[in-house]
């Protein structure tokens, strides 16, 4: 198993996007992503702060995407 990057929310919805996640909408630091299939998830992004690895590897757990699959998107 791979070790995760450090990544700020906006390089992680960078990379969804790419996967074909939208934001959806945007609760105050939290952006709420959908894929047309159904799939969603939430991304907190805090200028200069990064998410941690236990945190994007929920959030790829919500996508259905491995990690191999999600460093192939960054």
């Amino acid at each position: 198993m791979t070790k995760l990057p450090s990544l700020t929310g906006r390089e992680v919805i960078a990379a969804l996007s790419k996967a074909g996640f939208e934001v959806a909408r945007v609760r105050g630091s939290h952006h709420f992503l959908i894929h047309s299939d159904g799939r969603r998830t939430v991304v907190p992004v805090h200028s200069g702060e990064t998410i941690g690895p236990g945190l994007i590897s929920q959030i790829l757990r919500d996508c259905q995407i491995s990690r191999d699959e999600f460093r192939t998107l960054l």
